[in-house]
């Protein structure tokens, strides 16, 4: 197992990903950058916004309690060691980094 560290947002999707690590990072990410009800067909999967509109320390109790239940039952080959925030929660922006323990299959 290792561990990476990956933020919640998506710049360039992989279709081609050049190995099974990238793969789960990407798929990590997407889950953590998808609204839950959003996906067309998964309804539940992402995240619960639910913690959207919470007062900051709210909002991080419940990003944290969503990010590790979700990210190891829509992604089972990570686990979530840490979630650490960045950003200014006077402007109400969040950065979610999340580091993980990534177990391959086809090493």
């Amino acid at each position: 197992m290792e561990a990476i560290l990956i933020l919640a947002e998506l710049d360039n999707i992989n279709f081609f990903p050049a190995n099974e690590k990238e793969e789960v990072l990407q798929n990590v990410q997407t889950i953590l950058s998808t609204v839950k009800g959003t996906a067309p067909l998964d309804r539940d999967f992402g995240l619960d916004p639910s913690f959207l509109d919470a007062p900051m320390n709210a909002a991080k109790a419940k990003l944290i309690q969503a990010t590790i239940e979700v990210v190891p039952e829509q992604e089972p080959r990570a686990k979530v060691k840490d979630i650490v925030f960045d950003g200014d929660g006077i402007a109400g922006k969040l950065q979610v980094k999340v580091k993980l323990d990534i177990t391959l299959t086809d090493s």
